[in-house]
């Protein structure tokens, strides 16, 4: 039997938590303002709430690729070319996100540490500066139009699901931004198009072989003390 990359177990753990994880970090931060010095002062005022949400927010992003992985590699088994696209599109999206994160979580420490004032006026002389996502902003929102209407035609989702994706392209970019009504449509439009189908790949998948639950039982022990140990230097 061939093997897909990244498997099927772990692309529907990827759509069941990914989703799930964005929401959550969005619903988390959807009662302070939008910008960032409202962004930065709440972070001053409520720094673990704060934290809890950014990381929802980062860890979703993150989770989510090896379900985007496995729905291009499904759609290209009809339209290849409309997979490629979209695929990579929302790929990059996703990276650039990421990249985001990083600057959020800089200025968000800024703010902890020296105070939001201080915090603000660094981001705003350095809002503009350009650097590489700069020129691929455009893929974070157009990625998930093109890879919801890939998903339709090559009829992997329903008209349902692939709206659902589409909404994703609803959600704002860029750094330190709350959370609009918007915002709340496009996360919870992705639950709706993933999760089920996530859910139904889980229930179908084979049941592992006990070599695999046993070195599942070894590596994660494992994987937590590298964690750990990552943390340190």
């Amino acid at each position: 039997m061939n093997h897909t990359f990244p498997g099927r177990r772990v692309a529907a753990v990827s759509m069941i938590l990914g989703p799930v994880l964005l929401l959550t970090g969005t619903l988390l931060r959807s009662g302070f303002g939008f910008f960032f010095p409202e962004q930065l002062r709440a972070m001053s005022e409520h720094p673990a709430l704060m934290t809890a949400a950014y990381t929802c927010f980062l860890a979703g992003n993150v989770v989510l690729f090896p379900a985007i992985i496995a729905l291009a590699t499904e759609i290209g088994r009809t339209r290849r070319v409309l997979a490629a696209w979209a695929g990579l599109s929302v790929l990059i999206g996703l990276f650039e996100r990421t990249f985001h994160a990083g600057i959020d979580q800089a200025a968000l420490g800024l703010a902890g540490r020296r105070g939001a004032g201080f915090a603000e006026s660094v981001v705003s002389e350095s809002y503009q500066d350009l650097h590489l996502f700069s020129f691929l902003s455009f893929t974070i929102m157009f990625g998930w139009y093109v890879l919801a209407f890939a998903a339709y035609r090559a009829k992997v989702l329903g008209v349902d699901g692939s709206i659902g994706l589409a909404t994703m392209g609803l959600l704002p970019l860029g750094v330190l931004k709350g959370t609009e009504f918007v915002s709340i449509i496009g996360t919870a439009g992705l639950c709706v198009a993933l999760v089920p189908a996530g859910i139904r790949a889980l229930l179908e998948s084979p049941r592992p072989s006990r070599k695999t639950m046993l070195l599942t039982a070894v590596a994660i022990p494992a994987l937590g003390a590298l964690a750990f140990a990552s943390t340190l230097g």
